[in-house]
């Protein structure tokens, strides 16, 4: 079976764009934060760094306890996008690339010249080299190779940093059975435990599962897909449809102004998020429609990272309200907020940018805290004065869902710390 697929994976990108670009800190334990504070988090680490434990989330505090010299850098996201297109272009010089997956990863279909591995292994060291010259040698990258996406992804992982694996359909499963179930994409910690009850705890059983077994642990044919990938099969999942969540409310007579309506808006996010958690998933846009007491009509949406945190749905809550028409929410009579461009949560990248893993905390403890002793013990403060409607009706049901197409985010990389 010939190698079709190529994904090309930058190393710690970020902190190594740092490196790149400040000759002093070369060699250091580096740590790219939103803001310089005790209270955020890295959201880039050095491989010097790594070495001591620090890791993509952890703490400044924390950090500064592992690695008392490590040195943190303010992030600078316009450094990023521009060399990330200069990746791009260095990548093209040896290959037309499929699609870019992220900020720092690529991947590439190849041609019937490029399939075997001696062809693949030239491939990565002319990559490599353009790229050295292109962008400076202090931003490596993994490669890996692979008959299919799913096994050239996990590859790319298998030789970190600088490295390049390739998986051969003579290397499988025996290659892959020293790995950790949690090294494959898309198995999270939920879906370790389903795969554990089902009594598949390491590599070597869930590559010698069989299909009817697999299928029964992700409830779906997303289990046959795995099954097939495992094994070197390229298989396409179909498209599922799209998948919402959301509510909207009539507003009572007392609550017919802009400052009432708003107040139900955050109430009805407040609740779409907290549903939007208890089912595992992120989401990447809002939808927010008003219909006004002369029947007018306005919506309007606003994508961003992917997220579960209330707050940061909030704030672009707060966007869309600013561009409705007076004309429209100076009488509402309905409002309606819908999360859309949902994504299981185990499937989900946290942005750099954006993500704040004790905002998330915040937000689960809440949850809990209403769970526990009633709704709306605990709530954000724009729901105030609305917290008598619109009550909390929690979905148990899981929805299962395609990847979609992620939508940058318009924060300036500090949103996280504000």
């Amino acid at each position: 079976m010939p190698l079709k697929k190529l994904i090309i994976d930058l190393d710690c990108y970020f902190a190594s764009v740092e490196q790149q670009l400040t000759p002093s800190l070369r060699g250091k334990p580096l740590g790219v934060v939103p803001v310089v504070s005790d209270s955020t988090c890295c959201i880039a680490v050095s491989r010097e760094a790594k070495r001591f434990g620090v890791k993509t989330g952890t703490g400044v505090m924390e950090a500064r306890q592992l690695c008392p010299e490590i040195v943190l850098v303010e992030s600078r996201p316009a450094e990023y996008v521009k060399i990330h297109h200069e990746f791009l272009l260095a990548v093209e010089a040896s290959l037309p690339i499929r699609e870019a997956m992220s900020i720092d990863e690529v991947v590439c279909d190849l041609d019937s010249n490029s399939q075997t591995r001696e062809s693949v292994e030239k491939l990565a060291a002319q990559i490599k080299k353009t790229m050295a010259c292109r962008i400076g040698r202090h931003i490596t990258c993994s490669l890996g190779a692979a008959p299919n996406h799913f096994l050239a992804k996990l590859a790319s992982d298998m030789d970190k940093p600088n490295g390049l694996c390739i998986l051969e359909k003579k290397d499988l499963p025996h290659r892959l059975n020293p790995l950790k179930l949690r090294d494959l994409c898309g198995v999270g910690k939920s879906m370790e435990d389903r795969l554990r009850k089902h009594g598949i705890c390491s590599m070597q059983q869930l590559t010698s599962a069989p299909k009817s077994l697999l299928h029964a642990v992700w409830g779906s044919i997303g289990g046959i897909h795995m099954w097939y990938w495992l094994r070197g099969e390229e298989t396409v999942p179909p498209p599922t449809r799209k998948r919402v969540l959301g509510h909207s409310h009539v507003l009572p007579t007392a609550l017919r102004t802009a400052v009432g309506a708003r107040a139900v808006t955050h109430r009805l996010l407040q609740k779409a998020a907290m549903r939007l958690r208890k089912l595992n998933y992120h989401a990447a846009g809002l939808h927010l429609s008003i219909k006004s007491s002369d029947h007018q009509r306005w919506s309007h949406d606003i994508v961003f990272a992917e997220t579960c945190d209330t707050m940061l749905m909030l704030r672009a809550l707060q966007k869309l309200w600013e561009l409705c028409p007076p004309s429209v929410s100076y009488g509402p009579k309905k409002v309606g907020v819908t999360l859309f461009h949902l994504k299981p949560s185990e499937l989900v990248t946290a942005d750099m940018f954006s993500w704040h893993p004790y905002r998330e905390k915040l937000c689960a403890y809440m949850d809990g805290i209403n769970k526990r002793y009633g709704l709306n013990k605990v709530t954000f403060g724009g729901a105030m004065g609305a917290l008598d409607y619109a009550p909390m009706r929690i979905a148990f049901t899981r929805i299962p869902d395609q990847e979609m197409e992620h939508a940058g985010s318009t924060d300036n990389g500090k949103g996280s710390s504000r």
